[in-house]
């Protein structure tokens, strides 16, 4: 048992095993691992490229919808029972499911946590594979900074990880108009690469990891500028937002006062009529 310690072990197990699988079949087909975690992360995004569809689809009609959201938040501020009946009648009308956007993530979870175990099950394989500069002559007089194998720690690929992440993070999600929210994006995708780096760091991961996982971002965010451009999130083809709720038009008789008294117009505009004089 791979994790014998966790309790959710036995739900992992058989996964573990299957990602092991199919990376030494990659391994057979390709002899080096470190090419072979490249091709598993680009099979991984493949696969899960009809779920991405779901969720990037999700997301523009959300984001076209949001300026019909914060009418009704202002409008319902104070009576949360009709805000949330009127937010799932938007949502029916638009065709806009908010849970499609967390599916792709809930999978790939246990996928991500799934490779961690697997690399950790063929570690002494890795520890006879070399990776471009890992394992290198340079690797050899530099092995505080640089892998001499795959199995080993390599600081500058931890490095290019956490900014790769940087990256991914920063452009999963579309532009946000909110300034609130695009500070929250920014502040997330500082914060969650320099935890990684630390964690790293202090726990000396394989540079397999960080191969698989560099691969998978760069794969990440090469699809994610292909759907925002395909779903109208960013460029030209960007969805335009729906049309905003119509307010209640004034009465005919108020606007009849108001330009009778001179006061403004429909147009904001003062409008005087001139007095008739009196007869003598």
């Amino acid at each position: 048992m791979l994790l014998a310690a966790n309790p959710f072990s036995a739900l992992f197990d058989p996964l573990v095993h299957a990602l092991t699988t199919a990376l030494v079949a990659l391994h057979n087909l390709i002899p080096n691992y470190g090419w072979a975690l490249i091709i598993m992360a680009a099979v991984v995004r493949i696969l899960l490229w009809p779920l991405s569809e779901m969720q990037f689809r999700s997301m523009a009609e959300m984001q076209k919808v949001q300026p019909l959201m914060k009418q009704l938040q202002a409008k319902y501020k104070g009576d949360p029972q009709t805000l949330n009946q009127k937010t799932m009648e938007l949502y029916r009308e638009h065709k806009v499911n908010p849970l499609a956007g967390c599916v792709p993530m809930l999978i790939q979870l246990p996928i991500l946590f799934g490779m961690f175990y697997a690399i950790q099950a063929e570690t002494k394989a890795f520890a006879a594979e070399h990776w471009l500069w890992i394992g290198s002559a340079l690797s050899e007089k530099l092995p505080s900074i640089f892998a001499t194998s795959l199995a080993k720690p390599d600081y500058v690929l931890l490095a290019v990880y956490a900014v790769s992440m940087y990256f991914t993070i920063r452009y999963s999600s579309p532009p946000s108009s909110d300034p609130q929210q695009a500070q929250t994006q920014k502040i997330m995708a500082i914060l969650s690469p320099a935890m990684i780096a630390f964690f790293g760091f202090k726990q000396s991961w394989a540079s397999a990891f960080y191969i698989y996982w560099f691969a998978l971002n760069v794969f990440s965010v090469a699809q994610q500028m292909y759907m925002y451009r395909r779903h109208g999130l960013i460029g030209p083809k960007a969805a335009q937002p729906a049309p905003a709720l119509v307010a209640p038009a004034a009465s005919t008789d108020g606007a009849k006062k108001q330009a009778t008294a001179g006061g403004p117009s429909a147009n904001g505009k003062r409008t005087y009529r001139p007095k008739k004089r009196a007869r003598r």
